[in-house]
This record gives structure tokens, C-alpha cells and sequence, in this order.
């Protein structure tokens, strides 16, 4: 692999990716984003459960796997890991189950009402208690979606308050269990993972790294540009960048790319989630290299996660030329819809393909 350092201006490979923490959807849905991602660029994708009804047991984790593997492109060389949906009646005897399967990867944590579909998530942490230490028994890893849900919180401080109230409780509640908090936002959330143990790691999105939360105003309301948990201060985009240029292992790729339909964004009470699996490696060149640390870039996307997860390195590798690509300003999305893409109509300066 090319010293990444000393190309930046022409381009460099880098071993194949991962992302951590991916939303395909399902049906036709989940065609369309199968057919929408770059061939030869993601190896080993989190899926994530909360589709409706959720994806709770280890029988419908591998039935929902047994669909993506049918529904993917003959080129499309991906590696669906599967999660299951924890919810306040998941038996310790299910995670058995799942870590006996061979293809249940982690479990999701969803506080009841957080985000989308999470309706059927945890309300009360108590009940889940056995079951997560069963989870540190079998080494099998718990990624949270860390938001309180308490309405008297600010949405902008939920993520903080989740930190600092609750995530202590779940560590001490299950030593040794390995907790990934996802897609973090804030400054409180990027010190608590770093000065945790190695059982604590994070995944950050590339729109948290690239935009602060006036972006979802500038110019107006910009639906596209909302997700949860939602983009925060200045102050927090800058210490998640502190993070990724610190090359801590703790830190690393998961895209949470969620796609809607365009319609169910642009409406009187439009869904959360972000959709960057189309140019996902491009956005992070793009926000690695304007925090002037496009170095860190491989063992970020290739590396931390992988090691985390205790699988193996990937070893084919991908070509990330300084080659400008303008991002569609809008993808077919099941069936007669249409998705908008993150970062849609904008010209990105990287091109990522598989090398040859």
C-alpha cells in the first residue's frame, strides 16, 4: 500500500473498507441501494434491524441475510454482517443462539423512540441487563444508538446526557461487555470513548465530520441534512476531527447511511437519516483531507473497525484518485420513487474504485 502521506495531491490505494453500521432496508428498497453501491469498494457491511417488524431473532437475522445475498448484484462483493434488534424481552438464551449462528455480528441497542423504527426499542434497562451480560460472557458486541429520549432533554443535548447518565450504568452493569457507541456527535461523546477502556469504541458518520448543525439551515430548512442523532456545534465537529487525526483504533468508519424516499424527507414531518452509500469513501477523503489528516484515512476505514470486530484485515485494495465526480442529484428508490443522495449535485474532489 502506498504511504498515504506521500501522494495526497495525485491519490493513494488503501486496503478495501468496511462500513460498520449500514441501513439497506428491504424488498425493493433494498435492491435499489444494493444496485446503488460502488462495486469493489465496501467489503464488510454492518446491516442494521430496525426495519418493520424488526429483525429481533437470529431466524429472521438469517432469513433477512438469506434476502441481501438473493437481492445483490452478481458484482456486488459485499459481506453482510448481521445485528440483532435488542428489545426489553431479547432472553439471554437469544444471544446464544445468535453467537452459535456464526453470523450474527452485534447486537443494536435502540432507546425506545430515538430514531427511526425504534419504537419496539428499550424502555427499561433493567430487563436488559441479563442479557447484556450474557453478551460479555460470549463476546458479542453491543453498538448503541446513545440518545435519552426523555422529552424535557434538548435534542441537542441528548447524546451528552446518554453519555454521561446512562452509557456509565450499562459499562458497569456488564464488565468487559464491547459497546460501540455510534455515529457520535459531540465532545462528550469522543472523550468518554477515548479515555474508556479498549471494550469501548465509536463509529462517526461523514456528515458529522464535514458539518456543523447551521448546515441544516443555511439557506433555508434542509431536510436532506437531517438525521439523529442531529448535527451539533462547531465546538463538537471539531473534536470528533480531533479524534480521527489523533489515529486512535477506538474510532472508525460507519456511515449509518439511511435512505428515504424523497417524498418522506420533503414533507410536513420528514424521517431522520442521511444517505452517503453511493460515494461514502469520497465524502470521508473529502472530510479527512480538509482536517489536513487524509493519512489517517486507511486505517480508519480499514483497520480500527476490523480489529474491533475481531475479523480479519481486508487485503484487496482500492484506488482513491484525485479525480472530481459530481454526486447525482437524485437515485431511483424502490419502486417509482427516488432517493436524494448526501452531498447531492456537489462536486466531490476523489474518485474511489477497486484496483485492478
Amino acid at each position: 500500500m502506498a504511504d498515504a502521506t506521500s501522494l495526497p495531491s495525485a491519490g493513494f490505494t488503501m486496503p478495501r473498507p468496511d462500513d460498520f453500521h449500514l441501513h439497506l432496508r428491504d424488498g425493493p428498497e433494498m435492491a435499489s441501494v444494493l444496485g446503488h453501491m460502488p462495486r469493489g469498494v465496501m467489503h464488510r457491511v454492518l446491516i442494521m434491524p430496525n426495519l418493520q417488524p424488526p429483525v429481533t431473532t437470529t431466524e429472521q437475522a438469517l432469513a433477512y441475510r438469506a434476502r441481501i445475498l438473493e437481492a445483490k448484484p452478481a458484482d456486488l462483493d459485499i459481506e453482510p454482517l448481521m445485528t440483532l434488534y435488542l428489545t426489553d424481552k431479547t432472553p439471554p438464551e437469544e444471544i446464544d443462539a445468535a453467537v452459535d449462528s456464526g453470523a450474527i455480528a452485534a447486537v443494536k441497542l435502540y432507546p425506545a423512540g430515538a430514531t427511526t423504527n425504534s419504537d419496539s426499542g428499550v424502555t427499561d434497562y433493567d430487563l436488559v441487563m441479563p442479557t447484556l451480560r450474557r453478551m460479555a460472557e460470549r463476546g458479542l458486541p453491543l453498538c448503541i444508538h446513545g440518545e435519552v429520549t426523555d422529552p424535557s432533554v434538548d435534542v441537542f443535548e441528548r447524546e451528552a446526557a446518554f453519555v454521561s447518565e446512562r452509557l456509565p450504568l450499562v459499562l458497569a452493569a456488564a464488565p468487559g461487555l464491547r459497546i460501540v457507541l455510534e455515529h457520535i456527535t459531540t465532545r462528550a461523546a469522543a472523550e468518554f470513548v477515548a479515555s474508556a477502556g479498549p471494550n469501548v469504541a465509536a463509529t462517526i458518520t461523514p456528515q458529522h465530520l464535514l458539518f456543523n448543525r447551521n448546515e441544516l439551515f443555511r439557506g433555508g430548512l434542509r431536510p436532506h441534512m437531517y438525521c439523529l442523532p442531529i448535527l451539533k456545534t462547531e465546538d463538537d465537529r471539531a473534536a470528533l476531527i480531533d479524534a480521527v487525526r489523533s489515529g486512535s483504533p477506538k474510532f472508525f468508519l460507519g456511515t449509518d447511511s439511511a435512505p428515504h424516499a424523497r417524498g418522506r424527507k420533503e414533507s410536513d414531518c420528514g424521517c431522520a437519516g442521511i444517505y452517503s452509500a453511493h460515494t461514502a469513501l469520497e465524502a470521508y477523503a473529502l472530510a479527512f483531507e480538509r482536517a489536513g489528516c487524509i493519512d489517517r484515512l486507511p486505517a480508519f476505514a480499514s483497520q480500527h473497525g476490523a480489529d474491533f470486530y475481531k475479523v480479519s484485515r481486508n487485503t484487496a485494495e482500492v484506488t482513491v484518485s484525485r479525480k472530481a465526480r459530481t454526486v447525482p442529484a437524485e437515485l431511483s428508490f424502490g419502486e417509482d420513487c427516488v432517493v436524494v443522495p448526501f452531498l447531492a449535485g456537489q462536486e466531490l474532489p476523489w474518485t474511489v474504485e477497486a484496483t485492478a
